[in-house]
């Protein structure tokens, strides 16, 4: 398989996992703030390691500090400038249930907004998997598991008020897989911008920015809101373990 092959597979994993979200709603219906603490500050933790240990390093090496934290602090920027004009929230999912008919159009509304958000956000993810998968095959692998791992949890919030408020396995299920689907969009777009004018000097500078992408959603999304649905020492257990079996991951494959 070629590496441009497999790193389109897999951001079409990564981006897909927001269905085995939408899957937990029709299985437990309502995971406990517990899981949901912990299952996100673990995403939130192979995020950051991943910045720090591979993506940074990778793109100083090549570009040097300046240029390298350039394009980590460029990477933030633009996700901020994304979260800014197309916010989306969880706030709300988590307790979302079916036969409340007064909240419907509400629930209706939450769900689908929170779809159209978490869609636009996972654009760029995708592009972070591609360009993470070209540079080396072992680190696309990794951010590919850190971003399915925080997609998960997503897709719960996309399909949660729409089952609640449709009954509809199907809708919720389906605005789900579109939210996810902007991830292999996302690569898409990657490989027709990227690959003709792909060096060494671009690719250090999109996985530096990819950095800073990763780290801003792990900082501003995942953390917080592992500490909303938990305690603020399941959120950190959850970081550490994610932290931990990543480093490991690396290690391994080393």
């Amino acid at each position: 398989m070629s590496t441009v092959a497999l790193a389109l597979m897999l951001t079409s994993l990564a981006g897909l996992s927001t269905t085995l979200g939408s899957l937990l709603v029709f299985v437990i219906r309502k995971p406990g703030p517990r899981f949901m603490a912990l299952s996100l500050g673990f995403a939130a933790g192979v995020m950051i390691l991943v910045s720090f240990a591979e993506l940074l390093p990778a793109s100083i090496e090549v570009l040097g500090a300046g240029w390298g934290y350039g394009a980590f602090f460029g990477g933030l920027a633009l996700m901020f400038l994304v979260d800014v004009a197309i916010p989306h929230s969880y706030e709300g999912v988590a307790d979302a249930g079916p036969g409340d008919p007064k909240a419907e159009g509400r629930l209706l509304r939450l769900g689908l907004f929170v779809a159209l958000g978490i869609g636009i956000h996972n654009f760029p993810e995708g592009m972070a998997t591609f360009a993470g998968t070209l540079a080396d095959p072992h680190l696309g692998a990794a951010i590919a598991v850190a971003i399915a791992l925080h997609n998960i949890p997503e897709g719960l919030a996309v399909a949660a008020p729409i089952f609640a408020a449709t009954g509809s396995k199907g809708k919720a299920f389906w605005w789900s897989f579109l939210s996810g689907l902007a991830e292999p969009l996302g690569a898409g777009l990657a490989a027709i911008v990227l690959l003709p004018f792909l060096t060494d000097t671009v690719l250090a500078a999109v996985l530096g920015a990819v950095a800073g992408l990763m780290v801003f959603i792990s900082l501003d999304e995942l953390l917080p809101a592992a500490r909303e649905h938990g305690q603020e020492h399941h959120a950190i257990i959850g970081a550490i373990a994610g932290m931990a079996v990543m480093a490991a991951s690396l290690w391994l494959l080393m």
